[in-house]
């Protein structure tokens, strides 16, 4: 299994776990929110910092070690001692406890933790040290990836390589079925779709596009980047019932579910593909022909070596929104300076030279097969590309493109909203914009009581 799919895997499970990182935040003793803590760093006296992370797998700790060792080179005096592996909830448990043998600096793959994180204070504000640094964060990193690594105007964390989400197509079935191009509207994806859809009986040979939310990454807010919705108020308050964008996006994924063949087709089909971060992947096996999937299926997909031949382009567009194809949803790896740290002028060397020197970011992310975070890095010759990675390279960089905000409780909105798109798909929920209202009140009071 390729490494970045086993760190997406993990990813995921992050989104879900909020709840329980959120009590661990809200008891946590997190310090002042102040940055610019002094160490003896700046006068050339030796600092040994502590950075915790989760990569795991050989390729992703020979990158991040790799890119410690050049900082360590070009910053003689400040030492950086890491551990790997470590979840969210690990991190909050030593956040909480603080001492010697807390983190100074913390790396997550899980934006939905962002809002917690700041809202606690226990990561420190970075705008103060962006300023004296001379960094303007707005042309430094593409704006989607700003936004889910700050909350409410406390930028808490930087990105660390993204993730962006496009179409993958077989281009076999494409040609059986006489189709020349990918499709750019949900009109021609839908027409796309039934082309390429085999029924045999009650099942499929093969079906187009697997549209549940149980489908992997056919999830709400994957497919709520291609309209751009606007998730909260100007008073917080859920705008998910308010926006007809959200109502939209559930019409039109019912609307595919039926025309391909109903729920309850579907997820009998369903149940029988292999893992997800496997060669028994729907895609690579020819169960479907098109897939949302972020850029790491690139790498897996040229390890495990389909039988077809296979392309990229960005995922389709709602008809009325033709002219902002090219969009994506994006997430991304973020790292941060614990408040509790006692040499934060050391930690913000180190973190800024991972998210803003070019070349660390630039291999880091052609070690393990992610999006860059910075414009630079996305335009760097020393990059490695093709046309299928490029793809995602500039979704990355199209301005509509757009990611889910942070919130104070974490995933805790993004999973009540996939659960009313779980009840409308399957027709438990037939009257949707009660679903709606109803959600948006859940959602308002839920964030209400993690205050």
């Amino acid at each position: 299994m390729h490494a970045t799919t086993s760190r997406r895997g993990r990813r995921t499970i992050a989104a879900v776990t909020g709840t329980a990182v959120l009590a661990l935040l809200a008891t946590a003793c997190t310090g002042s929110s102040d940055s610019g803590g002094t160490d003896d760093s700046a006068s050339g006296k030796d600092v040994t910092i502590t950075f915790w992370h989760g990569w795991s797998q050989d390729n992703e700790t020979k990158a991040i070690n790799d890119n410690i060792a050049a900082f360590e080179k070009a910053h003689p005096n400040i030492h950086v001692k890491a551990v790997g592996n470590i979840p969210d909830d690990k991190v909050n448990q030593a956040l909480r406890a603080g001492g010697d043998d807390a983190p100074d600096v913390v790396s997550s793959f899980s934006t939905n933790n962002v809002g917690m994180f700041c809202s606690t204070k226990a990561f420190i504000d970075l705008n103060p040290l962006l300023q004296k640094s001379g960094i303007d964060a707005a042309k430094t990193f593409p704006a989607a990836m700003l936004n889910y690594t700050q909350f409410q105007g406390n930028q808490c964390s930087l990105p660390l390589l993204g993730d962006a989400y496009g179409l993958y197509y077989n281009k076999k079935a494409f040609a059986a079925a006489g189709i020349a191009n990918p499709p750019k509207t949900f009109s021609e994806f839908a027409e796309d779709a039934a082309k390429l859809t085999v029924t045999d009986g009650d099942s499929y040979k093969q079906l187009g596009f697997m549209p549940l939310y149980h489908g992997y990454e056919s999830t709400t807010e994957h497919f709520l980047g291609q309209y751009g919705p606007t998730y909260f108020g100007a008073d917080g308050k859920s705008n998910i019932a308010a926006d007809p964008k959200v109502a939209a996006m559930l019409r039109w994924q019912k609307g595919l579910v039926d025309q391909l063949g109903g729920y309850a087709k579907l997820d009998k089909f369903r149940s029988t593909f292999g893992e997800e971060f496997s060669a028994k992947n729907p895609f690579h096996t020819g169960q479907v022909a098109m897939a949302i999937d972020g850029e790491w299926r690139t790498a897996s997909l040229a390890d495990n070596k389909p039988d077809f031949e296979w392309a990229t382009a960005a995922f389709p567009v709602p008809d009325d929104q033709a002219d902002t194809y090219g969009r994506g949803y994006q997430t991304g790896t973020i790292v941060g300076i614990a408040s509790t740290s006692k040499k934060q002028a050391a930690a913000w060397e180190f973190v800024k030279y991972l998210t803003t020197d070019t070349d660390a970011v630039v291999s880091f992310a052609n070690a393990i097969h992610n999006v860059p975070s910075t414009f630079a890095a996305l335009g760097s010759p020393k990059l490695v590309s093709d046309d299928n990675v490029k793809t995602f390279l500039d979704v990355a960089k199209n301005a509509h493109s757009g990611t889910t905000p942070p919130a104070v409780n974490g995933s805790g909105y993004i999973v009540s909203l996939q659960n009313l798109g779980y009840d409308y798909e399957s027709g438990k929920q037939t009257d949707l914009q009660a679903g709606l209202a109803a959600t948006a009140k859940q959602i308002d009071t839920d964030i209400a009581q993690a205050k």
